[in-house]
């Protein structure tokens, strides 16, 4: 890893004048242009550049620039004015408006411990704890256990943290310190109690246990960052004692994409699926010139090891629940071949969820694939050596991910990582049930289409939906759900761990989460319900689903289990809500589609519906309870 952005195309010649340029557009055309600026290898001064375009345009954009807004708090030792620009323009590389409040200089516990300071009144999503190791009590004496330290320096942090939680309500990122290069005994340094090394390798574990073992934090592995691109290169004296800036700037861009990554991460915004492209890519050599025993791949050729490593991270991703898919300009039984027939090949057949392998453009074929896995095209990252098929998608999708790879096969794998299209803030035992569960749902899409009775394409998945209450084994599943799902999301309101945790013991809430299994296997968890109780009415707060599951009666199943469930406690109706965002259009008419009545308008298209459940009857459907 460089200080570059290497992943990303450079910028366009005329950066400056498409930036000034902005302020003359249309708020939508804006906030594209904002995205697709923010897409290239941006520098520290043309971030700076494209958050003024941004700050121009929101000054007359009285709603917003037209991307959802996510408030984030900064406190630290250092100065910290220069991030706010650049985090801010490396959010509209993720489709986030970063609004960035940043605290007193060196105020740490003075502004958490305050109910009035800014940063507690500005009702921030997450604060970001950016201290180094001059904000902690770790300095030791060599030879001297340093245990006492670490523990003082985690109880601050923990201090901080609860006057945060009391005082403002945000999420807390923590950061991990990065140690300094110099070095007292050389390699001897982590061996030896008391040393600048050995504190902070024991501080950085303890800060882990402790993110690990609480609701609602959050980690920024600076540490990894640093090292990644090296100590000396992260550290600069000269700038910290002229200006106190924690870092090089040299480094900022890429602190501020991963800080920028993180928050999109925590708003659902991670990829979900990898396409492969195969000749070059996925094997050395053009399968159909080359054949089978032509193609480079396999242990004694450089080339051919290289392209292994592309395979082996493609499995890894698959195991956390990336799915994978292939789009390749080929025969498709040509194409096909080194995955059933070539020895060296670790991808296999089955590994692949869609298989799309003609001579369509490749836009075409990845918007195919995103169909048949009943995702948004947003969720997709195209892995391609062609900088010709780069640049078609990324014209004609700009919302995929489209890596810039380097001429050498040899840096395909780590480009593909440095990107962090599949960055996450949590991982589950079930999210690594996810390739295969999406695999399975392209098959029941084939089955549909080959079924034009749907009653008996419904009857025939044999459906059994198993619903329970919101309970700590199932918390950090939901609140993924939660802060994940877009398209069918009737409000988009998002709840953190913490907040799911707080729902679970509430007697004002009914909280549910339904899993769904059928003939092809477990999707897992696929919705979330949460309605707020009332003597007269139960208020549909959250109903959310996963795409997976559209066109099955998922949706009536539910409304016949909240309904009677209501009706059971008393209540006379129920109401919902529907807030219209720029990916939730597929729910619009969710409400009226299942006999509720409209009882209210907003100018900005919110609208509120009433279910009568005196005279409601049950819908039918073809799943059972279990």
């Amino acid at each position: 890893m460089t200080t570059q952005l290497s992943w990303l195309p450079p910028l366009p010649d005329n950066f400056r004048q498409l930036c000034s340029a902005l302020g003359n557009s249309e708020t939508e055309s804006a906030a594209a242009s904002l995205t697709w600026l923010a897409g290239h290898a941006l520098d520290g001064s043309r971030l700076q550049l494209l958050a003024k375009a941004r700050d121009r345009l929101a000054a007359r954009a009285a709603d917003g620039i037209g991307l959802p807004q996510f408030r984030l708090g900064v406190l630290s030792n250092a100065t910290t004015d220069f991030l706010k620009a650049s985090i801010a323009a490396s959010g509209l590389r993720h489709g986030l408006d970063i609004r960035v409040h940043l605290g007193g200089f060196g105020q740490v516990l003075q502004d958490a411990l305050d109910p009035s300071a800014a940063i507690n009144t500005a009702q921030c999503d997450a604060i970001l704890l950016a201290l180094d190791h001059r904000a902690l009590p770790l300095i030791g004496t060599p030879g001297q256990d340093h245990a006492a330290h670490v523990e003082v320096a985690i109880d601050h942090l923990s201090r901080i943290r609860d006057g945060l939680r009391s005082n403002g309500g945000g999420a807390v990122i923590f950061q991990t310190i990065p140690p300094q290069p110099e070095t007292l005994f050389g390699s001897l340094d982590t061996l030896v109690d008391g040393t600048h090394r050995a504190i902070i390798a024991d501080f950085n574990a303890a800060l882990k246990r402790m993110v690990r073992s609480s609701v609602g934090d959050l980690l920024l592995d600076v540490e990894g960052l640093a090292s990644g691109i090296g100590l000396k290169t992260w550290h600069d004296p000269i700038q910290w004692h002229v200006a106190k800036l924690p870092f090089s700037q040299h480094a900022l861009p890429l602190y501020a994409e991963h800080v920028a990554r993180l928050l999109a991460a925590m708003r659902g915004r991670t990829r979900k699926c990898l396409v492969l492209d195969l000749d070059n890519t996925v094997w050395g050599g053009v399968i159909g010139d080359d054949g089978l025993n032509g193609i480079v791949l396999g242990n004694g050729s450089a080339v051919g090891e290289a392209h292994l490593d592309v395979q082996r991270l493609a499995l890894a991703l698959r195991a956390r629940g990336i799915v994978l898919a292939v789009s390749s300009k080929n025969d498709h039984d040509v194409a096909l071949q080194p995955f059933r027939d070539h020895p060296d090949m670790l991808l296999r057949e089955n590994h692949i969820a869609v298989f799309q392998a003609n001579w369509t453009d490749k836009a075409s074929n990845l918007e195919a694939i995103a169909h048949k896995l009943t995702i948004g095209i947003d969720s997709l990252v195209l892995l391609d050596d062609n900088p010709a098929e780069r640049a078609q998608v990324r014209q004609a999708l700009p919302m995929v991910g489209v890596p810039e790879l380097p001429p050498d096969p040899a840096l395909y794998s780590r480009t593909l990582q440095d990107a962090g299209y599949f960055d996450t803030v949590s991982f589950v035992a079930e999210d690594g049930q996810r390739a295969e569960q999406y695999t399975a749902n392209a098959k029941r899409v084939e089955l549909q289409k080959s079924n034009h009775d749907l009653d008996g394409y419904l009857r025939s998945l044999d459906m059994v939906a198993t619903c329970g209450s919101f309970s700590p084994l199932v918390r950090a599943r939901v609140s993924q759900l939660i802060n994940k799902s877009n398209q069918f999301n009737l409000t988009t309101r998002r709840y953190t761990e913490l907040d799911v945790a707080d729902m679970e013991d509430d007697p004002a809430i009914y909280g549910q989460q339904i899993r769904l299994s059928d003939a092809f296997g477990d999707n897992g968890i696929i919705c979330v319900i949460i309605c707020k109780i009332t003597p007269e009415a139960w208020d549909i707060d959250t109903w959310l689903m996963s795409c997976r599951v559209l066109g099955r009666g998922v949706e009536r199943f539910i409304l016949n289990r909240i309904a009677n469930a209501a009706r059971a406690a008393g209540a006379k109706r129920l109401d919902g809500t529907f807030i219209p965002s720029s990916r939730n259009e597929l729910v619009r008419d969710h409400y009226p589609t299942l006999g509720f009545t409209k009882t209210s308008e907003q100018d900005d298209g919110t609208t509120r519906w009433s279910l009568d459940l005196a005279s409601f009857n049950p819908l039918p459907v073809h799943i059972t309870e279990g």
